[in-house]
This record gives C-alpha cells, structure tokens and sequence, in this order.
C-alpha cells in the first residue's frame, strides 16, 4: 500500500513586486496510512502553505505531491477539487458553519455536493454527530451553541464523509481550554479507528497530542520527532 502522503523536493514561492518569497524550500515528508501527525511552526514559518499543499487546496512551484499513491502536484482546480471531496476532511479554527443551517444541515451539505440521496446524508449526518456527542442538538443553529459546540460540529462534518484522512488547523485556536480538550480527544478518537491525522498548529503543547511532530521553520522541515511506542 502507498503511503498517505509524500513530498518529494517541494517548493513553494510567491513573487511579491521584485522580491521571491520562498514559503517552501526543498521539503521531503511522508506521512504514513494511520498515523497521528503534528506540523508545528510559528507564523511566517511555511506550515500555512505546506497546509494548503497537503489539503490540496495549491500546488507546488516544483517537486513532486503524492496522495495515497497519487500524483496531485499539477491537478487542475476541478481535479483537486475532486481528490479533496473524496479523500480528505478539514476542521478550521474558524469553524466555517454557514449560521442560516442547523447542525445536522451543516454536517450534511459537503454529502450534498457529492451527490448523495436525502435519506443517505441523513444517516450519515446523524452517525457523525453522535460521534462528537451532538446527537441532541441537530436542530440548533450555531448561535445557539457555544465555540467547543461549534468546533464539535465542524469536526462531525470533516468526518461526515467517512474520509481517510483529516486535516485539522489550528482547531483549538478559537477555543478555551477545556474545550479545546474535548477536540483533541475527538481527534485521538479519529486516529484509533485508523483515520490519518494532521494536526497543523503553532503550540507545541497541543502538537503533544500526535504521535509524530514535524517543526517547519523558514520554509524548511527542521525537525521530524516520532514518540517511543
């Protein structure tokens, strides 16, 4: 089996006026099926963009992106788009909860885009927010909920579709301690059924929570530590 993710000699830059940015500088990561994976930088130092990168939501300026085997490095919009439907889910630290749906509506609209039937969304909806412990508020709003509420539903979506692998950045940033707890035990969870995990964070408390952490630094992998088993 391929490994989940593999960068070979990525780099990312941005021209800005007369000056080269380069956000990426010749990284090589893989991450393999299964595993509980923190990225750890500070701001400016790349993990923003190696996020993008490994969400499929950029390219890279050149080196090579491997997703489960596959050659993502100069997919179109559409095709990325379709890799990231199906393999793919993402909790943000801003939540992204379009406060007009409810919980359950929330959770079911990525399945809407997939095409899936009313009665599957429904089932599917329903697991994930049992999963999260929201199986009592499907109806409310998110004005109705409180920041570790939200953040659960948005991680009931990301896993909604049953994707193998789930990408969460900064997802306890909007949120207090205790909340942010029952995220990372949340995402603990995920990572004992077999999904992959990367965790993209500036804390190296909360990075504690992976199994592996890789430091990003200036564009560069600095450090790539795995826990004793």
């Amino acid at each position: 089996m391929p490994n989940c993710i593999e960068l070979k000699d990525v780099c990312k830059t941005y021209q800005t006026g007369e000056i080269k940015v380069h956000a990426l500088d010749h990284v090589n990561l893989t991450v393999e099926n299964g595993e509980f994976v923190a990225i750890v930088g500070q701001s400016g130092s790349g993990k923003s963009t190696l996020m993008n990168l490994l969400g499929c939501l950029d390219t890279p300026t050149s080196g090579q992106y491997l997703l489960g085997g596959e050659d993502v490095s100069h997919m179109t919009d559409d095709q990325l788009s379709e890799i990231r439907n199906r393999k793919i889910g993402f909790i943000f630290q801003g939540f992204n909860l379009i406060p007009s749906l409810s919980a359950a509506e929330n959770v079911e609209l990525p399945l809407l885009y997939r095409g899936m039937d009313k009665a599957e969304r429904k089932r599917l909806s329903s697991e994930a927010l049992e999963k999260v412990g929201l199986s009592r508020r499907i109806r409310h709003q998110p004005f109705q909920m409180s920041g570790g509420h939200q953040q659960r539903r948005a991680s009931a979506r990301a896993i909604a579709a049953r994707p193998p692998i789930i990408l969460a950045d900064e997802p306890t940033g909007n949120l207090d301690s205790h909340s942010g707890s029952e995220v990372l035990s949340i995402l603990r969870g995920l990572h004992q059924e077999g999904k992959t995990i990367v965790l993209i964070t500036h804390d190296s408390t909360i990075a504690k929570s992976a199994d592996r952490v890789i430091r990003i630094q200036d564009g560069k992998k600095v450090d790539d530590y795995k826990k004793s088993q």
